[in-house]
């Protein structure tokens, strides 16, 4: 992730957490970055670096085959390897989205008595946990692609708004 420094002077940057960081997290990661680049996520949200992480990641592991392939049927390109969530990561974003309450929790977790880091984690959808697709086939990966597609400029425009 970029230096805090150096990315507070120019964007915001936007981390977004799930369980593996193989599956979701990498799809909304470049999903954002996608819509950010062909301004489909607001014009009064600034400049953006999209970042992910997972509570339970191991260090470089592939993003799915079947997160790419979904990725890749939208037009979205995505060259990225799992990262372990750690507090650093979110002490450096300015907005932390986690797939389910647990993410959230964990994040939270990690950053506990830090009022000013709590107060940016968010779950991606304030209405209930985004489904882990793994396992559930190209379908389930599709759909997901196309929920954050609605998803994230929503949230990101909600909270991030200049």
């Amino acid at each position: 992730m970029l230096g805090r420094s150096v990315a507070s002077k120019f964007m915001k940057t936007v981390l977004f957490i799930c369980t593996g960081n193989t599956c979701r997290s990498p799809m909304a990661e470049a999903i954002a970055r996608f819509q950010i680049e062909a301004g489909k996520a607001g014009a009064d949200i600034g400049r953006i670096f999209t970042v992910s992480a997972g509570t339970s990641a191991s260090d470089g592991s592939a993003v799915s085959s079947q997160a790419l392939h979904s990725l890749k049927r939208l037009g979205i390109a995505h060259d990225g390897h799992s990262k372990r969530l750690n507090a650093a990561m979110i002490r450096g974003a300015d907005l932390v989205f986690g797939m389910t309450a647990s993410h959230v929790n964990s994040a939270r977790n990690l950053v506990t008595g830090e009022k000013e880091h709590l107060a940016k984690i968010h779950p991606l959808d304030p209405e209930g946990d985004i489904e882990d697709p793994i396992g559930l086939g190209d379908t389930s990966y599709d759909r997901l692609a196309v929920e954050f597609m609605e998803l994230i400029p929503k949230r990101l425009n909600e909270l991030l708004k200049s």
